[in-house]
């Protein structure tokens, strides 16, 4: 999620039309404006007055926190805009909708990072970053955010040999593969990550990281590895709802149809991939030494 001066091979944010930034400081406002519906609650015992009365407290009191705020400041005067597009967005943007205030996990810290943010008051919305220098030129100008450094063990290199070995790993199927963070002996597992990874249940997980472009990049393997995972151990009520980003590639796109399963995948646009994926307790056709 870094831009091209961070990451080498990936294109650089340059100027893009200024329609791309009005649409995303329209689809903020909307968001804002949804938010505070979502949350305006009335008694029908009141008259019409008191009921309007009542709606417009809400809705001054839940649509003006200040990282919405500053995230429609942000976009509509910068000349960079998040790295997925208007539709990518518009994706997740809908699953946040009926389910704000959530818990969303975010694998990289983009220019994207505010507006995800934002899309989420009242909940929490973590991001997981690799590169320090990054997280610090980020925070700079957004502080707001809720930001991890952390570090992987893998390499895209070593990708075609994970996904043909892991079988024979016990601790890399299903069925022992949680709790992530005592799982020392599967290497797809993210067990060095900070604590709120593993004590929080997340809701969405948005797979945008970390680098996954060149041999000694850590690539998406562990990170999609361990969504699937954490999703499958779901306590709560309803689904997790899983994203990934760059399915074109490879990688991406082979790790998602073994762990987050073609037949849980319900949206896509571009270059992303939308899953929604139940508890194990709700997959009845599964194998347990499969994931799909």
């Amino acid at each position: 999620m870094m831009p091209e001066k961070w990451k080498g091979a990936k294109h650089t944010l340059l100027e893009r039309p200024w329609f791309i930034i009005s649409a995303l400081a329209g689809l903020l406002c909307g968001a804002l404006l949804i938010t505070s519906i979502i949350r305006a609650s009335t008694d029908n015992t009141l008259s019409l007055c008191s009921t309007a009365k009542t709606t417009a407290q809400s809705i001054a009191e839940y649509s003006t926190t200040p990282i919405q705020l500053q995230s429609i400041v942000h976009y509509a005067t910068s000349q960079t805009v998040p790295q997925q597009s208007f539709e990518e967005i518009s994706i997740s943007l809908n699953v946040l909708k009926d389910r704000i205030p959530c818990n969303f996990l975010v694998f990289g810290l983009g220019h994207d990072s505010l507006m995800w943010a934002s899309l989420n008051p009242g909940g929490t919305t973590v991001f997981l970053e690799e590169d320090p220098e990054w997280i610090q030129a980020v925070l700079k100008d957004a502080p707001s955010l809720r930001a991890h450094h952390v570090k992987y063990q893998t390499q895209l290199s070593q990708a075609d040999n994970l996904l043909s070995t892991y079988r024979s790993e016990p601790k890399c199927l299903p069925a022992n593969a949680f709790p992530i963070r005592y799982n020392e002996k599967c290497p797809l597992a993210l067990t060095s990550f900070p604590d709120e990874f593993s004590d929080t249940e997340w809701d969405l997980i948005m797979v945008d990281a970390p680098k996954g472009y060149f041999p000694a990049a850590p690539g998406r393997m562990a990170a999609i590895f361990s969504s699937a995972v954490m999703a499958r151990n779901r306590k709560g009520a309803g689904t997790t709802h899983v994203f990934l980003h760059d399915v074109d590639r490879i990688v991406e796109k082979t790790y998602a149809n073994e762990f987050l399963c073609e037949k849980y995948r319900v949206n896509s646009a571009g270059r992303l991939w939308h899953f929604e994926i139940p508890n194990a307790a709700n997959m009845s056709d599964q194998p347990g030494d499969r994931f799909c």
